[in-house]
This record gives C-alpha cells, sequence and structure tokens, in this order.
C-alpha cells in the first residue's frame, strides 16, 4: 500500500499554531477514515483526530476539541490538521494513517494502516 506522507511540524511556543498536512493518494481518500495519530517520547501512540472523508464526519480525542480542526482538500487528496493554542503536552511526533474498514471513524490504531514517516511537532513552556 502507498505510504502516506506528513508535513507541517516544527517548533512553536505555547499558545502557537501549526498546520499539519496528510497527503494521501486518490484511493486512499475516497470515502474512507483518515486519522491523525501522535506519538511523545517513551509514550504509546495515541489518536488525535479522524475524519470520514467522504460524509465529512469527524472524531477528536478530549484533550484537542476546541484547539484542533480538519479540514479536507478534496481536489489535492490532502488532510489538514489545523492546530491552534497548542500546549507543550500536544509535543510528538504526529502521524496520519487510512482505515478502509470503517463506517464510522475511530481513534483506534489498530484499525489504521499506510503510516507515513511522521512530522515532529515541538511545543515549549
Amino acid at each position: 500500500q502507498e505510504q502516506l506522507v506528513e508535513s507541517g511540524g516544527g517548533s512553536v511556543q505555547a499558545g502557537g499554531s501549526l498546520k499539519l498536512s496528510c497527503k494521501t493518494s486518490e484511493d486512499q481518500f475516497r470515502n474512507n477514515c483518515i486519522g491523525w495519530f501522535r506519538q511523545a517520547p517513551g509514550k504509546q501512540r495515541e489518536g488525535v483526530a479522524a475524519i470520514l472523508t467522504g460524509a465529512g464526519a469527524t472524531k477528536y480525542d478530549d484533550s484537542v476539541k476546541g484547539r484542533f480542526t480538519l479540514s479536507r482538500d478534496m481536489y489535492n487528496s490532502i488532510l489538514h490538521l489545523q492546530m491552534d493554542r497548542l500546549k507543550p503536552e500536544d509535543t510528538g511526533m504526529y502521524y496520519c494513517g487510512v482505515d478502509r474498514r470503517s463506517v464510522r471513524c475511530s481513534l483506534s490504531e489498530s484499525l489504521y494502516s499506510d503510516w507515513g514517516p511522521g512530522t515532529q511537532v515541538t511545543v515549549s513552556p
């Protein structure tokens, strides 16, 4: 399967913003769940947000609700994650993956595949 490609990470101070991008193929973007996950050093990868690309239904982890927003670029098959009011605990490597089976997106890592290499987000106090 084709690997997704994440970009847009960087280093910001707390309260700042970053916009991540997940580039997919047309097939991967076609009415599948695409999710963003993150992994902090020494911790397991955890789900952040996901969207069913066809219907646009979203799911956010409680820790990011009201601060992170997903948006779709349907023409270029790109999923964006706008991250505002960033906190130091948002620091980690951010990955995107595809879930081809679910009709309602979850943040269960085991359902996702085609992981990209990730993009690093660092938030300083």
